[in-house]
């Protein structure tokens, strides 16, 4: 009792999903996919510069 309305939530979300329309922006695809470095160094997968890189390999010191 009580599913029918997370279920048709779930129902919405996931259609939603499926039948949206994204827009691509298909330069940005080229130059991921050819590896072309736009002169800002690392990335993460949301666009944002990676100021961090290695910190955490610092950090981390396993026991033996």
């Amino acid at each position: 009792m009580g599913r029918g309305r997370a279920k048709a939530k779930q129902t919405k979300v996931a259609r939603d999903l499926k039948y949206r329309t994204w827009d691509t922006d298909l330069d940005q695809l080229k130059r991921e996919l050819a590896g072309g470095d736009d002169g800002g160094g690392t990335r993460s997968a949301n666009g944002d510069a990676d100021t961090d890189a290695g910190d955490d390999a610092d950090d981390y010191h396993p026991r033996r």
